[in-house]
């Protein structure tokens, strides 16, 4: 059915979706989270540089203002200063006053602008006119500045004007503004200095009183105070704001009008700057680290991501499929029946079931171990896959049963009958196994179920095809058989077989001893057979017998084991009908001569038992038979595939002396290691090449083989199926220690074979006895 890939492509699909939504939404967390911590950093930088360069705007503006008050202080000072001296030089010159008050004023001023950092310092009237006479320059300057500091003297004027009395205790008044003089930034004081002495009081009046007038630039050397003091690097004045990039300015207002009188400009020092270009490299570096650890991560997770698509994807295929051979299981099988089902709707429809079975598979899986086997499996299914279409379904129900669907099947169309002819010739050529060191031929059983009404149920159809299957393999293996309704009866014989099995062992479990207790029930009951073994010499005496189960059956007569021995190996009775066999031969053989064995088959299953060496040991004591007239026949598939335990086992009965022989030589996967390595007391010759003596020159040549190769190995032989008495003296003159066979006698019950034991011993004592007469 072709709708499982579009499902398994959409679902691959949404997961990819899916991932591919988470791994966008992390990598843009990632990228925001990074983004945040750099604009974080810039954010911090640049407030800490507005921080930084708002407190450098305060400090110097607190230098101004330190500048105007440090002026008034000096102005007040230096005007103390003139009206002592004014006063000191009237009172001792007196009509020489205004030439030695000249004198002493010029002095005076030169100590002003030297020692109190002025650059000019001028004694005007309150008119505005320099009250003593100066040079030249001096005029010419004070020329220049009188329209800028008249105002302020006018301001000192109408102060005094304003305030009644004479001189008094308080300092005189004074102003200090901002203001630009010369084209320069300066700060300018006025105080008032009054020449009035107690000597000639009446004079003080207006025409006493001067103005000392003292200005200081604020750029040159003063800016280079105030850079150096404050860390203004490369401060500067300038007329205009032209700073560059990296500089700032501050305005300089007059203290009068508030106009710009200039601009303090310098490189501010920015410490969130300074430290975001230290951590610019390292950021660089880790943003680079993490970026590369992210994508990484994402790399890692995408990859995790496809991983664990990819898993979800095996497991939702294991869920379905079979893991060795890829085939649909069970469960898919299932659901492609139903769609099969589902899709019947016209009358002309149909489709087919085929149930294949592989014919000796457990064989080769026993022998050659389960690799070989899995390697079997997948050349199997690759035969098959080849012959069959893409829309039919080849599914693995489980070890080697195989169903196929052929879902479009029209009425009277025959192909799925060519189908499964062509499968059956394609399994039976021989498989190369181990790359070609293994060669071997298995063949399947088909079992054939056709069916079109959609109401039909999947285990009805399933059933009919396993009926199928079953008349297939019981009539020869290697062929096809179509479900008809004559089968079930021979299904519902066989199922009433099975039942009856179940109950004549149960029964027999409470009645071991056959001879002891002969019953005859509803079901049957179980007897052991004897076959006698006769030496290969002159005489044929007896030298043991093999014990062979029959189930007297009360409606089917004497059924030999072929009949019911493969139905006790499929219902899991084998163990304990092998038990009875046992425990029955070794109580018969104990009334035989104490020189006579006794041969029982033992099946694979009993060897694998855990317990099979101590059931064996218990027998033996319970039946009193000793160890040494034991011998257990063993198929070469029961050797095969054996753990260490069973191979102890072995040793273990061995060591007590009971013999081991190997059975059916030849006729299955021989191996001559199992010889040595099982330490095999007895080969048993199988009845088929017996049977080419004295027909087929190849018979005597594997014969010949066979008894050349146990002598060398020093092991003992008995042929089987000796039916002729060319066969007999070839056997004899080969070498050949027992034989056994319809030339010497059938298989016999206990009692009979007992009797004619008797017979041949009483036989036997005469002709000793008539000899010695």
């Amino acid at each position: 059915m072709p709708a499982d890939p579009p499902l398994r492509l959409f679902a691959h699909r949404a997961t990819w979706t899916s991932s591919g939504s988470i791994l966008v939404l992390l990598a843009i967390s990632g990228l925001a989270i990074l983004g945040l911590v750099f604009l974080a950093a810039i954010w911090a930088g640049r407030e800490s540089d507005a921080a930084a360069l708002d407190r450098q705007r305060q400090l110097v503006n607190s230098r101004l203002l330190d500048q105007v008050r440090r002026v008034s202080q000096d102005i007040q000072l230096m005007g103390a200063g003139y009206a002592s001296l004014l006063v000191a030089d009237s009172a001792t010159a007196s009509g020489k006053s205004e030439r030695a008050g000249a004198t002493s004023a010029a002095t005076f001023g030169k100590i002003a602008t030297t020692v109190f950092g002025y650059n000019a310092a001028f004694l005007v009237t309150p008119a505005g006119e320099l009250a003593l006479q100066s040079d030249p320059e001096t005029k010419r300057r004070f020329k220049w500045v009188r329209p800028l500091l008249q105002p302020m003297i006018q301001d000192l004027e109408a102060t005094h004007h304003g305030v009644p009395g004479g001189p008094s205790s308080d300092p005189e008044p004074s102003r200090v503004e901002l203001m630009r003089l010369e084209g320069r930034p300066s700060v300018a004081g006025v105080v008032s200095v009054t020449r009035s002495s107690k000597v000639d009081s009446q004079e003080a009046n207006d025409g006493n009183r001067l103005y000392l007038v003292a200005f200081r630039f604020l750029d040159g050397v003063t800016l280079d105070t105030l850079s150096r003091e404050q860390g203004l690097a490369g401060a500067r004045y300038a007329r205009t704001a032209d700073q560059e990039q990296n500089e700032v300015a501050f305005e300089i207002e007059a203290t009068a009008s508030g106009d710009p009188i200039g601009f303090i400009i310098w490189r501010p020092d920015l410490p969130g700057s300074r430290v975001i270009g230290r951590l610019v490299p390292v950021l660089s570096v880790a943003g680079l680290v993490i970026a590369g650890l992210f994508f990484a991560l994402m790399g890692r997770l995408r990859g995790s991501l496809r991983e664990l698509s990819a898993s979800e994807h095996h497991a939702r295929h294991l869920s379905l499929h079979d893991v060795l051979t890829g085939l649909p299981n069970r469960a898919l099988f299932a659901t492609r029946f139903e769609q099969c089902l589902a899709a019947l709707k016209s009358p002309g429809e149909r489709a087919v079931l085929a149930l294949v079975d592989l014919d000796k598979f457990k064989e080769v899986n026993d022998i050659h171990g389960h690799a070989a086997g899995d390697e079997l499996l997948r050349g199997a299914v690759d035969r098959m896959n080849a012959l069959i279409e893409s829309g039919d379904t080849l599914a693995r129900l489980g070890g080697d049963e195989f169903a196929l669907l052929l879902p479009d099947v029209r009425e009277g169309d025959v192909s799925y009958i060519l189908l499964c002819n062509a499968i059956i010739e394609a399994l039976s050529k021989p498989f190369q196994l181990r790359g070609g060191d293994v060669v071997v031929r298995i063949g399947c059983s088909i079992g054939i179920a056709a069916f079109h009404d959609a109401a039909q149920a999947t285990s009805e159809v399933l059933r009919r095809a396993d009926v199928a299957l079953y008349e297939a393999k019981t009539n020869g293996r290697g062929r096809l058989v179509e479900y008809d309704p004559s089968l079930d009866h021979r299904v519902e014989a066989r199922e009433s077989l099975k039942n009856d099995l179940r109950l004549v062992l149960e029964d027999s479990a409470g009645l071991p001893d056959m001879a002891d207790n002969p019953r005859t029930n509803a079901v049957g009951q179980l007897e052991v057979f004897f076959q006698g073994v006769h030496r290969a010499d002159a005489q044929g005496n007896l030298s043991g017998a093999e014990a062979l189960v029959r189930w007297r059956h009360p409606i089917q007569g004497l059924l030999s084991p072929d009949k019911f021995i493969p139905i006790a190996e499929e219902a899991g009775m084998i163990d304990q009908l092998g038990e009875w066999v046992l425990r029955n031969a070794a109580k018969a053989a104990t009334n035989w001569p104490a020189d006579m064995s006794v041969a029982v088959n033992v099946s694979p299953s009993q060897i694998r038992h855990r317990d099979f060496d101590r059931h064996v040991l218990s027998i033996l004591t319970e039946t009193g038979l000793t160890p040494s007239r034991l011998e257990l026949e063993l198929t070469e598939a029961a050797l095969f595939n054996i753990d260490e335990n069973a191979q102890g086992m072995l040793g273990k009965l061995r060591s007590q002396g009971i013999r081991i022989a190997l059975d059916d030589f030849g006729t299955g996967f021989s191996s001559l290691s199992h010889l040595i390595q099982f330490n095999i007391d007895r080969i048993k010759i199988d009845r088929s090449f017996v049977r080419l003596l004295g027909t087929q020159a190849e018979g005597a040549a594997i014969v010949s083989a066979i008894l050349g190769l146990s002598r060398t190995l020093g092991k003992a032989t008995t042929a089987e199926g000796v039916e002729t008495e060319g066969q007999r003296d070839f056997l004899v003159a080969a070498g050949c220690n027992d034989l056994q066979g319809f030339l010497f006698s059938r298989p016999m019950p206990p009692a009979e074979f007992l009797s004619s034991l008797r017979s041949t011993e009483a036989v036997r004592s005469t002709a000793i006895s008539s000899s010695h007469g």
